[in-house]
């Protein structure tokens, strides 16, 4: 389905824009993508919560012209790609296992922080991954 609306190009009226971007993301039934998947309803499963971000993210893609998309993606995308690098280095070099907790769970958070840095293209070699993992150990260890 195609809707005739005023793509966003940076000049023209944000707020109207807005709203007529909502409205497509009703019809299409993805406007509980617009709270963040932590916020969609709970009877939604994973799957479901992926495909309605996806679809919602298409059509508000839909509505931006080329030149908005390429001047977001250049304020925002890179600065966001260093961020979550640094936040992800930083959770793994301050990452510490405490005695009170299961070692299992603990090995759990470290690998997730560690898929966390693989997934945005940080690479360690398991001699950097070894070498965070005896660093996160508790001193009773």
């Amino acid at each position: 389905m195609k809707w005739d609306i005023e793509n966003f190009t940076g000049s023209n009226d944000f707020g109207l824009w807005k709203v007529n971007t909502r409205s497509i993301l009703i019809q299409q039934k993805c406007v509980e993508a617009l709270k963040g998947k932590a916020q969609m309803h709970a009877h939604l499963t994973p799957v479901e919560k992926t495909e309605m971000d996806v679809k919602a993210v298409s059509a508000i893609i839909f509505c931006l012209r080329d030149k908005v998309l390429n001047k977001l993606d250049s304020l925002y995308m890179t600065k966001s790609l260093a961020y979550r690098q640094c936040l992800k280095q930083q959770q793994l070099h301050f990452y510490r296992m405490v005695d009170s907790k299961p070692i299992m769970e603990q090995l759990t958070e470290f690998n997730k922080i560690i898929n966390g840095l693989v997934n945005i293209d940080v690479n360690l070699d398991n001699e950097d991954k070894t070498f965070h993992l005896v660093c996160a150990l508790p001193k009773s260890f």
